[in-house]
């Protein structure tokens, strides 16, 4: 008995000590939960970055958490508070700039048709991160330091902005795109590292956008929209890219691949199983009318509105962002191997359905049910945050899936290409609803109706859910002869493409 109790008493100590793996590497105890919950996140980077370039996971972290989620979410607050209290424009008015933001977005094809077939001394990747580095940092300061500008001319230099998180945006999708097709079972998980980044970054900038604003005023505030891009600068130089040296011959290749790309660009789309989700990405956020501004506009006003402060008002996105990451949890955690069409269209009815929260609060139906102003937005801002990840995330893993091989960073870019005409659409749409409506900087009374307009509409979206494949997320969606097609034409192209993937991770396609 003494013998056994010490054999038990052993194992129990050898348990508790460090594991050692074959490898020989040190590792906690592996039983204890909260040990395993602080190291998931950490080993999950640690096997991305073993099966793919640790400056690529970089890229993302620095792309889609500084500029995309950072500053996005900084730039969404501070200008909206810049376009009322600054240019004093009415909130129809502001729909119709903040569309215009969306045009360096549509432009992602231009950008992506770029960095695929003209290097710049034989980089594709990095010359274009210093060029969104370089244009948002000084459109930024230009904008924080030059006074009062006329309207028309602060919204040129906004634009230059978002144009420096578009360029570098399709310059790491076109990484990621290429890295979703030659790894495919890392899509979902490149996916959820973006969802992750994004919506972290979308807190920072959230939750210090109000305090800035209050502090240094909308304008004196824009200038920290300068540090992301300046970021950007820095990892068009440090991110790894193998240089092509055949410069000469490739500038006379240069119209030859991008008549090339044209054409498989033209072929891919041609495509039911390519077209008829794109068609989708689009009506599915077109149809959906926003009428943020008008909201916003209800928010801070002290007689019609509930008031809320700059500070809360930031408060009220940051807690949202960390809603999203709730989002981008649940749909890595239990999602990513649902069937997209079955997905997305629970997703919609969701989606659809947390519309009536928004309708309900400009009712003010939540003080007759004795909910308060602040827990019932900030309860609305969760839950629209969670669906709106759930429903967006799919559609980027398929898009992936849509991506012929050796042209992933132009296809891509046509294909967020479609989601932001589909914003810019919404937008104006919204735009022209509140004008409609009247629905001024202080008159509200026909925001409600907007709303129900935008709300019928997200439902009859459910409608146009067949133009979703039923098809698995890891499925492959298109013909594999078009991608090896593509792949032997731009063979030049991915010989001098980031080594993004060790050679042991290549599959074939």
């Amino acid at each position: 008995m003494d013998n056994y109790s010490s054999q038990e008493t052993q194992k129990t100590t050898t348990s508790n000590r460090n594991v050692d793996d074959q490898d020989g590497h040190h590792h906690p105890n592996p039983t204890n939960p909260f040990v395993q919950i602080l190291q998931q996140p950490i080993q999950w980077l640690q096997m991305l970055s073993s099966e793919l370039n640790p400056t690529f996971v970089l890229g993302v972290v620095l792309v889609y958490g500084l500029s995309q989620g950072f500053s996005g979410s900084y730039f969404k607050v501070v200008t909206d508070y810049y376009w009322k209290d600054v240019q004093k424009l009415q909130p129809s008015v502001v729909q119709l700039y903040i569309g215009l933001y969306y045009i360096p977005w549509l432009m992602k094809p231009v950008w992506g048709l770029l960095t695929d077939v003209f290097p710049v001394r034989g980089y594709r990747r990095r010359p274009y991160f210093v060029l969104a580095g370089v244009i948002g940092t000084v459109s930024a300061l230009t904008v924080a330091f030059s006074g009062n500008l006329a309207a028309v001319v602060a919204l040129t230099w906004l634009i230059g902005v978002t144009a420096g998180v578009a360029i570098a945006d399709v310059t790491i999708d076109a990484c990621i795109a290429r890295n979703s097709i030659e790894i495919r079972s890392l899509a979902s998980d490149l996916q959820s590292l973006c969802g992750f980044c994004s919506s972290a970054g979308a807190l920072v900038g959230y939750s210090t956008s109000g305090f800035f604003v209050h502090h240094l005023g909308p304008q004196g505030a824009l200038c920290l929209l300068a540090i992301p891009p300046i970021f950007l600068t820095v990892l068009g130089f440090v991110i790894y890219e193998q240089r092509s040296t055949n410069l000469h011959s490739h500038r006379k290749k240069a119209v030859e691949e991008v008549g090339v790309a044209m054409s498989g660009m033209y072929k891919t789309i041609k495509l039911p199983q390519v077209w008829k989700p794109s068609l989708y990405m689009y009506l599915s956020l077109a149809l959906s009318i926003n009428t943020q501004e008008g909201n916003f506009y209800w928010y801070t006003d002290p007689s019609a509105g509930p008031a809320f402060s700059q500070e809360f008002v930031g408060m009220i996105y940051a807690v949202g962002a960390v809603a999203s990451i709730v989002g981008v949890l649940i749909y890595h955690k239990t999602l990513k191997n649902y069937p997209f069409r079955n997905l997305v269209f629970f997703a919609q009815l969701l989606y659809a359905m947390s519309g009536l929260l928004d309708l309900t609060f400009i009712l003010r139906w939540n003080l007759a049910l004795g909910i308060p102003d602040y827990f019932f937005v900030i309860m609305e801002e969760c839950v629209f945050r969670i669906v709106t990840k759930i429903r967006w995330m799919p559609m980027i893993v398929l898009s992936t899936r849509l991506c012929p091989l050796g042209i992933e960073g132009t296809f891509f870019a046509l294909l967020m290409c479609i989601d932001s005409l589909g914003s810019l659409s919404s937008k104006w749409g919204g735009g022209a609803v509140l004008h409609a409506l009247s629905v001024t900087r202080t008159n509200f009374t026909n925001l409600w109706l907007a709303l129900l307009i935008r709300n019928v509409l997200r439902f009859l979206t459910i409608g146009l859910i067949f133009l979703v494949p039923k098809a698995d997320q890891l499925d492959m969606l298109i013909p594999s002869d078009l991608l090896t097609k593509n792949s032997s034409e731009f063979s030049d192209v991915d010989d001098q493409s980031l080594e993004l993937v060790p050679s042991k991770g290549k599959i074939e396609v």
